[in-house]
């Protein structure tokens, strides 16, 4: 198993802090959630529903209706490999969400990491091209018609371009979701971060209809709960909330981006979900946050923090308080 963000049980217990006393910006997930209205109880005891207006809502929502509901993005990308024959060349951009080369590694092919810099090399060169975008932890962005381009590329030798758009859903028209039809073009999407519903594990697919059929036969029926579904269903609908939520998301980005600049933290990239910051202090400033219950992401290589959003007034302070007291200190 592969660490994490949200680990707030292991930080509480190596700090010997109380869990509700921390303040987590670990994830990225967008700490004020769509708001989870009540689920009528017969939900709970039957079976999901295929017909439940999830597909439709999807659809509308991502503006194509090649789309497969899965359990999370995580389900996806854990079952993919499986959709292509051994031998196969798999490249990864690298830093990234480090699931995406271990599902590859566990299925047994031989992974090629590459820096976004080395991308046209790597599609040069490989059957399977994976790109997070924006990229999670670095927030470095691939623009559509560049894509577009090295999608072109791979499908000359039948090759594959995933991209997992987890933090997409603030800049929507910089998703490929529309071009998702054509063949080896892979989208991921989530309501992990955007809509804050992390838990709810439900994630979508966007591929050609040949792909979306053989990844359902691989992950058999039921593949969301049916209380999911329904939360899911509700929150791809409710409009107004994710026109409001953009607009603040984007304050609230370009605020902690601030903040972190004010106390010479520089951001290297980010999202308006979180800021990363490559600093050679990044273990100690993590250390010294957890000691007074904030927990951050830590990278080690490079050597770097991600920073998502604190969740209230209260905790905006208490974060600028936290990095004054860093500040003043001696550093090395």
């Amino acid at each position: 198993m592969l660490e994490h963000g949200g680990q707030l049980l292991e930080a509480a217990k190596k700090y010997k802090i109380p869990v509700q006393q921390w303040m987590d910006l670990s994830t990225g997930i967008n700490p004020h959630a769509w708001p989870i209205t009540t689920i009528a109880p017969q939900i709970w005891g039957r079976l999901p529903q295929q017909n439940d207006g999830l597909m439709q809502a999807a659809q509308t929502y991502y503006g194509t209706r090649n789309v497969l509901p899965v359990a999370g993005s995580q389900a996806a990308i854990s079952a993919l490999p499986r959709l292509r024959p051994k031998g196969a060349r798999i490249a990864i951009l690298q830093p990234a969400y480090a699931e995406h080369k271990h599902a590859w590694q566990e299925a047994g092919f031989a992974v090629t990491s590459f820096a976004a810099s080395d991308i046209n090399a790597a599609v040069e060169q490989h059957d399977v091209v994976v790109l997070i975008n924006p990229n999670n932890p670095t927030g470095v962005r691939f623009g559509v018609d560049d894509c577009l381009n090295w999608h072109r590329s791979l499908q000359t030798r039948e090759g594959w371009l995933i991209v997992d758009e987890a933090f997409m859903d603030t800049t929507p028209e910089q998703s490929l979701v529309r071009s998702s039809d054509r063949p080896g073009l892979i989208v991921l999407r989530s309501l992990g971060k955007f809509f804050g519903l992390a838990g709810a594990r439900v994630g979508f697919v966007f591929a050609h209809p040949v792909i979306l059929t053989f990844l359902a036969e691989l992950l058999g029926p039921w593949t969301i709960a049916g209380p999911s579904r329904t939360i899911a269903r509700q929150a791809l609908t409710d409009h107004y909330w994710q026109q409001k939520t953009r607009l603040q998301l984007g304050i609230n980005g370009q605020r902690l981006k601030n903040m972190l600049m004010q106390h010479d933290l520089v951001p290297g990239g980010g999202t308006d979900l979180f800021q990363w910051v490559p600093t050679p202090n990044a273990e100690r400033l993590h250390d010294i946050l957890a000691r007074q219950a904030i927990l951050t992401r830590l990278f080690g290589d490079p050597p770097a923090l991600r920073f998502g959003l604190p969740g209230s007034e209260a905790h905006w302070q208490r974060l600028e308080q936290a990095l004054l007291d860093w500040q003043s200190e001696d550093r090395p």
